[in-house]
């Protein structure tokens, strides 16, 4: 009842943008729902599913790798194209019902995974900001995110269940989805070492570490895997990578990836872009970083346990590891979900409605920023 309350209103909101939507490259003026939720990287998993990845990288006019569909992992496009052939309905309305059906499993297994921590009704309430929050367009458009989300809940359900074996076919399929597996494999080996440090008030058997320690293995070893296939299916070593960077040359230009300077180079950039002083990027990140990780330790986000806790740790390292923050940057911080369960805590009535009111206002705004194209846009989802 949640999620089809929550879908309806989404779904509103889309079809008003989509009313006022002008032409553009992907679609006519005033577009149908499923051509408005077909938009941006919607297109890229169209084009895998039809015509797979390239052995030829494209380069551009300088000899540099360009954008192409090596960025975009196999598992929801493909699943897209199996559901579409035995649906015999087009790759636009499959890819929405099929996101739509993994976000419903991702809200069941969010509530499953919290509340093993959270009393019911809290754990409800963080079902409901899901639902509601401002990024959840995302759950029905052509994107493969509520893939990975339901998937991710599934491993975070199962390591709190500690069934390490069973985590091992899910992890796969995440690692498949989108680039999780190198954050889970830290996550993985910080609850590994945890579980050796209090051994002796919560017995950790050598079967449990051999199960524990080759879910991590695997988990490290998946999240390379996609950068190996590219690299063997083009010849050329750097392929993933490279057409990675190929998105944020239009910020930077080309170069190196360098963990732990994305998000440096793009604080300077930012602050280039604002006209402000250069020094106020590396310090407005300094206090975005120390303030989150205070955050952290806050008694809402404690009572989420070590493990949830964890992995949003691991997640948020992985991306200031690698990835150069611009628009597409609150997309990427949806895997951050189980936070939404220290913020659903506090249980006035006032609270909880305003709290709601603002992310659906979130959505609005989100909308009009990332997914509606206003002529030349530079601000993709």
């Amino acid at each position: 009842m949640i999620f089809a309350v929550s879908r309806v209103v989404t779904t509103t909101i889309m079809l008003d943008f989509a009313a006022a939507q002008a032409q553009n490259a992907w679609t006519s003026s005033h577009p149908d729902y499923f051509a408005f939720a077909s938009l941006w990287d919607s297109h890229w998993y169209y084009i895998v599913s039809v015509t797979g990845y390239p052995s030829t990288l494209p380069l551009t006019d300088d000899g540099h790798i360009a954008e192409n569909a090596w960025a975009f992992l196999p598992a929801y496009p493909w699943f897209v194209n199996v559901m579409q052939h035995l649906l015999g309905l087009p790759y636009a309305q499959v890819s929405v019902f099929v996101s739509g059906g993994f976000a419903l499993g991702s809200a069941l297994m969010l509530y499953r995974v919290l509340a093993l921590k959270l009393p019911g009704e809290t754990a409800m309430f963080s079902v409901v900001l899901f639902c509601f929050a401002p990024l959840s367009p995302l759950l029905q458009v052509g994107y493969a995110e509520s893939m990975q989300v339901f998937f991710l809940t599934l491993a975070l359900y199962l390591l709190l269940r500690r069934k390490y074996w069973v985590m091992v076919p899910v992890i796969a399929v995440l690692c498949f989805t989108r680039p999780s597996g190198l954050a889970l494999a830290l996550a993985l080996g910080l609850h590994i070492i945890y579980r050796w440090v209090v051994r002796a008030r919560d017995p950790f058997p050598v079967r449990e570490r051999v199960a524990s320690v080759t879910a991590a293995l695997f988990s490290a070893i998946a999240g390379f895997a996609w950068v190996w296939v590219a690299a063997a299916a083009t010849g050329n070593p750097s392929a993933y990578t490279a057409t990675e960077l190929a998105w944020r040359s239009a910020y930077i230009g080309y170069g190196d990836l360098l963990p732990l300077t994305p998000w440096i180079q793009g604080a300077n950039w930012w602050m280039a872009m604002a006209k402000w002083p250069v020094w106020w990027g590396p310090t407005l990140l300094a206090i975005a970083v120390v303030g989150f990780a205070a955050f952290m330790f806050t008694p809402i986000v404690r009572r989420l346990g070590v493990d949830l806790r964890f992995w949003v740790a691991s997640y948020v390292l992985y991306l200031l590891a690698v990835f150069f923050p611009q628009s597409s940057t609150f997309r990427l911080l949806i895997p951050v979900f189980p936070l939404l369960g220290a913020i659903a805590q506090p249980r006035s009535v006032l609270y909880r409605i305003g709290i709601v009111l603002l992310f659906i206002a979130g959505q609005i705004g989100w909308i009009y920023i990332a997914w509606w194209v206003d002529g030349y846009d530079w601000t993709p989802p």
